[in-house]
């Protein structure tokens, strides 16, 4: 049995002028004008996404982040241990 898509329908009023340039832009793609405005929306959507996921530090956390590597803490014995066991088994000028 085939998979049934899901869809949703999406309704604008635009300007005739909006109208008349997504129509030609359309064309120059070879698209028909829903296929570009889908795609088009689907990738601004898409970048507001990724922009939204992108940490955003305010200014005590850049402070803390600048000092952390500016003066970072002594490494825990856990940590020794691994450079010490990679040490043993890579050497010293890997």
């Amino acid at each position: 049995m085939p998979t049934v898509l899901s869809t949703a329908r999406l309704e604008a009023r635009i300007s005739t002028d909006l109208h008349t340039m997504l129509k030609r832009a359309a064309e120059l793609q070879g698209r028909t004008m829903t296929d570009f405005v889908v795609a088009a929306v689907q990738e601004a959507a898409q970048r507001a996404i990724e922009q939204a996921d992108v940490m955003r530090l305010s200014l005590a956390d850049q402070a803390c982040f600048a000092q952390a590597l500016l003066a970072p803490p002594k490494p825990a014995p856990a940590l020794k241990r691994a450079f010490a066991r990679r040490r043993k088994l890579l050497g010293p000028d890997e």
